[in-house]
């Protein structure tokens, strides 16, 4: 399998931040991008990975949320990351929600995968995000 290329430094491997208050959730994302060259930073707390977005000298070149997280939600966390960055790539994933809950929103995720979403799938649509 070929390195994915990264927006930002050339030969560098795409970042993806996922963030999700479900510990599991973090490691099977873990599990499904790490092989696939891309490097994965993991956030259970979305106001921490807000931070870290703001802190970083580069956005990542994805961002992957779950929706429902306590305190701030994910679409919270898109809101204020594509406020920074307008062109932000991130998907929206959940087992609670659909895409209507941010149909009357003006900002809105790049995708929106729901919970449980087959493996292969996450890596697709990073995919095809990085690639437009």
């Amino acid at each position: 399998m070929s390195q994915p290329e990264s927006n930002g430094v050339t030969g560098s491997p795409p970042t993806i931040y996922v963030v999700d208050d479900e510990q599991v959730l973090l490691d099977l994302a873990e599990m499904i991008l790490a092989p696939t060259g891309f490097k994965v930073c993991l956030f259970r707390d979305p106001q921490e990975a807000l931070a870290e977005y703001t802190a970083a000298p580069s956005p990542p070149d994805v961002l992957v949320t779950d929706y429902a997280m306590g305190q701030m939600n994910g679409m919270d966390l898109i809101r204020e990351c594509k406020r920074l960055n307008p062109r932000q790539k991130t998907i929206l994933l959940s087992g609670t929600v659909d895409e209507s809950i941010y149909a009357d929103s003006p900002v809105k995720p790049d995708h929106f995968l729901a919970k449980p979403y087959q493996i292969n799938r996450l890596v697709e649509v990073i995919r095809l995000l990085l690639a437009r």
